[in-house]
């Protein structure tokens, strides 16, 4: 079998909280013995309610943050512990989109600035060759002409126009592997269609691997081959996306399909809603850390934690009544 572009195995991360006059320090249990695998042209989708880990598990897989333990091997290389100087060498190969253009470019850097600013970390290129890219760069995320946009600044761009510039800027040093947290969650209907056409043919096209983040079921359907569930921090839920939202076994999967709003009246949905907040990372429930919203738990839930096992037609799920 071909080797995985990308093999997690085992990942956590624990961060301390900050001890204060009446309030001793913690430990947040962001993401718990994370495992999974995404494949060369592959996109896969990361899916889950605000606060379950995704954008976390994001920024260690580009080590943005470092691991408390477990391996992430891109490449056939384990990063995880690389120091910032050898991450360098990886940097080019392994890029992130993130959320919120708003926060994400520097309001003084002009567009030309912004979007060559990871060949000035990475490559040796010269200032005509830099532009030059910058040029084709901005072209292929269809900001055109080139030219007209070298010079602003990001307060002149729509949110569109700056969702572009960010992804241009991630594409720049054409990596194999993109990490998207939740790249068009911020933009209009429209504007979302146009961004995710673009991705999806870099990933037809080019070859480039996605892991694409978010919390919208049906862009993940429309983007992604195969899909995590993620809650808390682990995952509940993993398969072929048609399988995993066409006939979801896990109860949080259900619901989350079933809080999807359907504009059709007449389609008959699932009883079950989510109900209640995700708990604190601080000190998840035991056993099941979905139990305390989940319908259809029982005392098993409430003391013995379930493997993310294998089903009948290959999935995995989380969870003691799955079958």
């Amino acid at each position: 079998m071909t080797a995985p572009l990308l093999d997690v195995r085992n990942l956590r991360v624990h961060f301390a909280t900050k001890a204060g006059p009446r309030r001793s320090r913690q430990v947040v249990k962001a993401v718990e013995d994370l495992s999974f695998q995404v494949y060369r042209g592959e996109t896969l989708g990361l899916v889950g309610e605000s606060g379950c880990g995704k954008t976390t598990t994001g920024k260690l897989i580009t080590r943005l943050e470092a691991p408390t333990s477990g391996s992430i091997v891109f490449q056939g290389r384990d990063i995880a512990g690389l120091s910032q100087p050898q991450l360098r060498a990886v940097r080019k190969d392994l890029q992130i989109i993130f959320q919120d253009p708003y926060d994400s470019l520097d309001p003084r850097y002009t567009v030309e600035r912004t979007v060559q600013e990871p060949l000035l970390a990475l490559s040796g290129e010269g200032a005509d060759a830099r532009r030059k890219r910058v040029e084709e760069t901005l072209d292929m995320v269809e900001l055109r002409p080139a030219r007209m946009f070298m010079s602003r600044f990001p307060h002149e761009l729509s949110g569109g126009q700056r969702q572009r510039v960010a992804i241009a800027r991630a594409m720049i040093v054409r990596p194999s592997f993109v990490v998207a947290d939740e790249p068009v969650s911020m933009l209009d209907v429209s504007i979302r269609a146009g961004l995710l056409g673009l991705m999806a043919k870099w990933n037809r096209e080019l070859g480039v691997s996605f892991l694409f983040i978010t919390h919208d079921l049906g862009v993940a359907r429309h983007m992604s081959t195969r899909i995590i569930v993620m809650y808390l921090g682990k995952i509940v839920e993993t398969g072929a996306t048609e399988a995993v939202i066409g006939t979801p076994k896990h109860p949080y999967t259900q619901m989350l399909i079933a809080a999807v709003p359907d504009p059709d009246p007449r389609t008959k949905r699932a009883e079950q809603e989510l109900r209640g907040e995700v708990p604190s990372a601080i000190d998840p429930p035991s056993g099941c850390r979905f139990h305390p919203r989940c319908p259809l738990a029982q005392a098993i839930c409430t003391t013995d934690e379930p493997a993310l096992r294998a089903l009948r037609d290959g999935r995995l799920a989380a969870c003691h009544f799955a079958e």
